[in-house]
């Protein structure tokens, strides 16, 4: 009998730096500035129902109210850019709600001109009719803009889904988003504890770690030296923009810098372990700002680490390597001794040293607490083998957790 490995789709994408002449930039901020009009009004619109007690609008009557707009007189300019583009600003509107409402994230906020413009190209007609990818001369076609050179550094597999153009400082980029099918991937290697930190970045439980980027500290005083400059201008100046450019350049070097860091660490973890265990922080609620300069100190450094894009990152290419992401409670990590299971306060002796107060055990800190991340994900994987839903799935290495502590 002949067993065959059907495959799964994988959906990938690929950012490249646009190069488009002046009449394209100004074509880009044409559309960008009409998709934050669509979802400014939207916007509105939800929140002045909101205060009456009504029920938000669902993307559908939004879509009739976006028709309507086109037609009238004093809003015809929107009649002239993509309707693809502005109904996906109705869409992320619509995901915005749903995230709150979720409590995933904060109420929708209306948006800026200049601040992150962007614009999507999404459903298979706009695509299949107007859009063309040209790989070999570094070009791509999107409706009303025409050809568009862009840096080709790396080849798009896959068939296009959709493509957003995006503003950063003064450049533009595109993200094409392609799926493509790929042989089912087999985790390999051991399971892995991880213990996220200021000093050191990221412990894991076999010894290892990572020391701290800390993008943003590197660049604090270029930053605040643009900054007070920038003050300085009479605001609108053709000087203060010259400054502000400046300044949104740093923002964008610190970003990219830290991206990259991350990039490389989680592409090092999720090809070496087949499953990895971290803790289930709330990164939003450890950075908030109490008004004490310690804290606002501490607060910036996390916020500095990424630790939420770094979770993001390793989920995701876990994934692509059939391996897979454990989040486990935080609580009692850093003060439980992994030898003989004492909690208590009493076994931190200070940030980077351990001593349990029964057995005598002395280790790092945050090798400690990287160990008792690495047994909780394993008492919770245990937990779902024993699961009718966990054994419909069959996708989890149980042979990974062999480590011993």
């Amino acid at each position: 009998m002949r067993i065959e490995n059907h495959g799964v789709q994988r959906y990938q994408s690929y950012k490249f730096e646009l190069r488009p002449n002046g009449d394209q930039q100004s074509q880009m901020r044409r559309i960008a500035g009409c998709c934050r009009f669509v979802f400014n009004q939207a916007l509105a619109i939800q929140v002045q129902r909101r205060e009456q007690g009504q029920s938000e609008l669902v993307f559908a009557q939004l879509n009739l109210r976006l028709a309507e707009w086109r037609r009238r007189p004093e809003s015809a300019w929107l009649a002239e850019v993509p309707f693809g583009c502005l109904q996906q600003a109705l869409r992320n509107l619509e995901r915005a709600f749903a995230r709150y409402n979720g409590r995933q994230a904060q109420f929708p906020r209306f948006k800026r001109r200049g601040l992150s413009d962007s614009f999507r190209y999404s459903g298979s007609n706009e695509l299949s009719n107007e859009l063309k990818l040209d790989q070999a001369n570094g070009r791509i076609l999107l409706p009303r803009l025409g050809w568009l050179r862009y840096r080709n550094s790396r080849d798009v597999l896959g068939r296009i889904r959709n493509v957003t153009v995006s503003s950063s400082g003064k450049k533009w980029f595109v993200s094409i988003l392609a799926v493509r099918e790929v042989e089912r991937p087999v985790a390999r290697g051991p399971a892995v504890g991880i213990d996220m930190g200021i000093v050191r970045f990221a412990t894991l439980s076999d010894g290892k770690f990572y020391t701290p980027l800390n993008s943003f500290r590197r660049h604090e005083n270029a930053l605040a030296a643009a900054q007070r400059a920038l003050s300085r201008k009479t605001k609108y100046s053709n000087n203060w923009r010259k400054e502000k450019s400046r300044v949104q350049r740093i923002y964008v070097r610190i970003a990219n810098a830290r991206g990259d860091y991350l990039h490389k660490i989680s592409n090092a973890i999720s090809q070496s372990h087949a499953v990895v265990c971290v803790e289930d922080l709330q990164v939003s609620a450890m950075s908030k700002s109490d008004g004490e300069a310690a804290k606002r100190r501490l607060n910036r450094s996390i916020l500095d680490q990424g630790w939420f894009e770094f979770r993001r990152q390793l989920e995701y290419k876990l994934r692509w390597n059939g391996g897979r992401l454990i989040a486990v409670s935080p609580r009692n990590t850093s003060i439980t001794c992994p030898r003989c299971k004492h909690v208590g306060k009493e076994n931190r002796l200070n940030q980077a040293q351990f001593e349990c107060a029964v057995c005598g055990l002395q280790e790092n800190a945050d090798l400690v607490g990287a160990l008792n991340v690495l047994r909780a994900g394993h008492a919770r994987l245990a937990c779902a083998e024993t699961s009718p839903a966990y054994g419909a799935s069959g996708q989890e290495p149980t042979e990974a957790f062999s480590q011993d502590f």
